[in-house]
Parts: C-alpha cells; sequence; structure tokens
C-alpha cells in the first residue's frame, strides 16, 4: 500500500516503482507529477487500485496496464494523457471503475471494455 496523495509531489515517477512487486494500493493522485505514467506499472500485477488523478502527466495511456488483472480501480483524470484508450484494459476482467474524465483522450472506447460487466467507465 503506498499512499502520497495531496502532498504538492512534483516530478516524474522512478521507473523503480515498477519493482514493488508486492503492492497492492498506489494512490498518487492532486499532486503535479508530470511525465508520462510508466509502463513499467504494468508489473505491479497485485495492484488493484491505481488513482493519479489530477497531476499533470502526459503522453499515451500505457497499454501495459492490461497486465494489470486484479485492479479494481483506474483513476487518471485530470491528466493530459493523449491518444486513445487502450484495447488491452478489457483484459483486465475485474476492472469496476475507469475515470478518464478532463484528459485528452479521444477516438472510440474500445469493444473490449464492453465485455467488462462491472465496468463503470467515466470520460
Amino acid at each position: 500500500f503506498l499512499t502520497a496523495f495531496d502532498n504538492t509531489l512534483t516530478g516524474t515517477l522512478p521507473p523503480e516503482l515498477g519493482h514493488l512487486r508486492e503492492l497492492t494500493d498506489l494512490w498518487l493522485h492532486t499532486n503535479k507529477l508530470l511525465g508520462t505514467l510508466l509502463s513499467e506499472l504494468g508489473a505491479l500485477r497485485k495492484l488493484v487500485a491505481l488513482s493519479v488523478y489530477d497531476n499533470q502527466f502526459t503522453g499515451t495511456v500505457p497499454s501495459e496496464l492490461g497486465n494489470l488483472k486484479q485492479l479494481t480501480l483506474l483513476d487518471l483524470a485530470e491528466n493530459l494523457f493523449t491518444g486513445t484508450i487502450p484495447s488491452e484494459l478489457g483484459n483486465i476482467h475485474t476492472l469496476a471503475s475507469l475515470d478518464l474524465r478532463s484528459t485528452k483522450v479521444t477516438g472510440t472506447v474500445p469493444s473490449t471494455l464492453s465485455d467488462l460487466q462491472d465496468l463503470v467507465l467515466y470520460t
């Protein structure tokens, strides 16, 4: 469990975060973090919740997040993400909440997400 929200943290995420293989919850919202969201986060196979809303992340949403088979909450809102929603997120059968509000993500919702019966999608 790593909680560091609402702390005015700045800078980029270290790639070493991907080494925390036992991590179940990562709460980094409401900071001033920037750069891209690390593809290394896709290695955190025990992650249940990932919340990075209200930061300044840029780039695309990493398709590697589709490896997080136990994830129930993915909150990416209020960042500067671009591109489309990765179809790989449809591999997360446990995903119940996906929040992409106030981002620059465009395009259609991938058909793979329609298989996620418990999913509530915020765009």
